[in-house]
C-alpha cells in the first residue's frame, strides 16, 4: 500500500500559476500511471492530467497548454504545474497512482478568485 501526500494548493488570482506536488510514501516506479484528478463542487471528479511511468503524458482538453504534469520515479514524487489559472480551475485536487493500482491522496483545495 502507498500513501499519497499532496501539497501546494491555496488561493490564487486568475492568471496566476500553482505547483502541486504529490509525495508517494514508497516506491512508484511500479505504478504505471500518475495522474492528478480535480473535483469541483457538485460535479464529478475528472482527470487533469496523467503520466506514465516512460513520460507519456495525457491532458484534459481544458487545461492543456496551461497545465504540465511530470514525476520522479527515484524521489517518488509526482508534479502538476498550472499556469494562467481561471476562476473554472477551482476544485479539490488528488493524486492518483492508477494502473495497476488505485491510490488516492486526501486531495488539495485550489481556488482561484476572478
Amino acid at each position: 500500500q502507498v500513501q499519497l501526500v499532496e501539497s501546494g494548493g491555496g488561493l490564487v488570482q486568475a492568471g496566476g500559476s500553482l505547483t502541486l506536488s504529490c509525495a508517494a510514501s514508497g516506491s512508484i516506479f511500479s505504478i504505471n500511471v500518475m495522474g492528478w484528478y480535480r473535483q469541483a463542487p457538485g460535479k464529478q471528479r475528472e482527470l487533469v492530467a496523467s503520466i506514465t511511468r516512460v513520460g507519456r503524458t495525457n491532458y484534459a482538453d481544458s487545461v492543456k497548454g496551461r497545465v504540465t504534469i511530470s514525476r520522479d520515479n527515484a524521489k517518488n514524487t509526482v508534479s502538476l504545474q498550472m499556469t494562467n489559472l481561471k476562476p473554472e480551475d477551482t476544485a479539490v485536487y488528488y493524486c492518483n497512482g492508477g494502473w495497476p493500482y488505485n491510490y488516492w491522496g486526501q486531495g488539495t483545495q485550489v481556488t482561484v478568485s476572478s
